[in-house]
């Protein structure tokens, strides 16, 4: 295994766990996770952060995605004390291994951001909800103003080798939308502590359109 490959399974997961669990996140987390009910399904589960905010006796079935074994491996390790019934598996928000309409309510937190395609990724969400199905999601992306703008432009490259290809560019509730959902914005702001390149935050409930 050469070097990139060992950091990109090893570090990586422990960066993001470390990362997406400030607490500023943490708190961002909080307003979203505790919304899910019915069948859900939560895309980039690994880490098992949200765990801690969902409410068993509002979910009548969970099932989770992520791409790093070594993320799943705490989710299910978050699970197990947990003590609930999961179905947690390896995979890619591009072709998730669930059926059509499968699910009352997907939880998107910081995810949409490193997937390989985010509107082919937000089109397989849109697939596995039943209609007028929720996505709950909490995202860092694209900032409102030009000045940060420059600089995420300018940092991203070398950003998303060390991130496990986090972009810092991609707009957040805009992109929710072009792929067949209306959403409801529930706040966007810079965070707190944050350097203002990686810190445009949007929170919000989307419905299946249609």
């Amino acid at each position: 295994m050469g070097f990139a490959s060992w950091y990109d399974a090893h570090v990586v997961p422990r960066f993001i766990k470390c990362a997406c669990s400030s607490a500023a996140i943490m708190k961002l987390r909080e307003k979203v996770v505790p919304l899910a009910s019915g069948d859900v399904f939560e895309i980039g589960c690994g880490g098992g952060i949200n765990q801690q905010y969902y409410d068993p006796a509002r979910i009548t079935r969970y099932a989770g995605l992520d791409p790093s074994a070594k993320g799943l491996d705490f989710a299910r390790g978050e699970a197990a004390r947990k003590g609930w019934a999961t179905d947690i598996r390896q995979g890619f928000g591009e072709a998730i291994p669930f059926e059509d309409a499968s699910f009352d309510c997907v939880v998107c937190t910081f995810t949409l951001c490193s997937v390989d395609s985010q509107a082919g990724t937000i089109a397989e969400l849109r697939r596995i909800l039943r209609p007028g199905g929720r996505l709950l999601y909490a995202e860092h992306g694209r900032a409102p103003d030009a000045n940060v703008r420059k600089w995420q432009d300018r940092i991203e490259p070398a950003w998303k080798k060390l991130a496990g290809g986090c972009h810092l560019t991609r707009p957040v509730a805009s992109e929710i939308e072009r792929g067949g959902f209306a959403v409801e914005r529930l706040g966007e702001r810079y965070s707190p502590k944050t350097p203002k390149f990686a810190g445009w935050m949007e929170w919000g409930v989307a419905v299946k359109a249609g």
